[in-house]
């Protein structure tokens, strides 16, 4: 299944007990509908407050119903801050997470000289300007394979901190700035840590090429604060074409 949620509401898609979770909605609302206990499996875990436009769960049951009566079924059974946007079946050996070969994130930063109210759960509201160009000059250094360690969320249980990012764009979308990002997995916080320090660059404060020095220093003590979640999303998990998952849905325009 495909499933959109506004990340505001919980405390992360993991399943808590005394916590608002995504995961316990999800699981409950496909319980109803399959008159058995459901358990999901998710491309990627989200973190307190962060969304997701292309979040990719599946699920086993031996119920029988049809794609459609899985769709309005549990839409039926959610409240309104989530909900599923497809359902398709798989075969046995796909796994939500490990069958995906990549991940993209956005982050949303909004550049205005006051406050945006009706945008403060949906983006990084920022005062003063940011260097479109030095952010985008920042972002190449990190581009391939490396030891992401400087970028790394402490309390990160990755047994490597080596990822790949396939890309990294920084886009202007009117009044707003936009970071893209697409790696074959990423550690905790990494890419919040990462837009911090594409906001130290953009703001002045260090140059381009201080990404390149952080990378190579492997100490996270070094690096920017943490981006807030607020203005993360998890756009889109990428699968082999076999599977023939639809694409994600996703809650914007395309940034010029």
């Amino acid at each position: 299944m495909g499933v959109q949620y506004d990340g505001s509401g919980f405390f992360g898609w993991q399943s808590q007990r005394h916590a608002r979770n995504v995961q316990d909605v999800l699981n409950h609302a496909i319980s109803r509908v399959a008159d058995e206990p459901i358990f999901t499996a998710v491309a990627g875990r989200t973190d307190a407050g962060v969304h997701a436009c292309g979040q990719v769960v599946h699920f086993d049951s031996g119920a029988v119903r049809s794609l459609r009566s899985w769709l309005l079924g549990i839409n039926s059974n959610l409240p309104e801050d989530v909900a599923v946007q497809w359902v398709r079946e798989v075969p046995a050996e796909f796994h939500a997470r490990y069958s995906a070969h990549s991940r993209t994130y956005r982050y949303v930063l909004l550049i205005r000289e006051v406050r945006a109210p009706l945008e403060r759960h949906r983006a990084w509201c920022r005062r003063g300007a940011l260097d479109r160009d030095a952010m985008a000059a920042a972002a190449t250094h990190l581009l391939g394979e490396h030891d992401f360690s400087a970028f790394r969320g402490a309390g990160c249980q990755a047994r490597s901190p080596v990822r790949c990012l396939h890309s990294l764009e920084v886009t202007r979308w009117h009044d707003s700035l936009h970071v893209v990002v697409r790696a074959n997995g990423f550690l905790y916080h990494m890419v919040r840590n990462i837009v911090g320090a594409l906001v130290r660059v953009g703001a002045g404060d260090e140059p381009p090429d201080w990404t390149a020095f952080l990378l190579a220093s492997r100490d996270r003590r070094l690096g920017a604060p943490t981006a807030p979640p607020e203005g993360l999303y998890l756009a889109e998990v990428g699968y082999p074409p076999e599977f023939g998952l639809p694409p994600a849905v996703m809650s914007w325009g395309s940034p010029a």
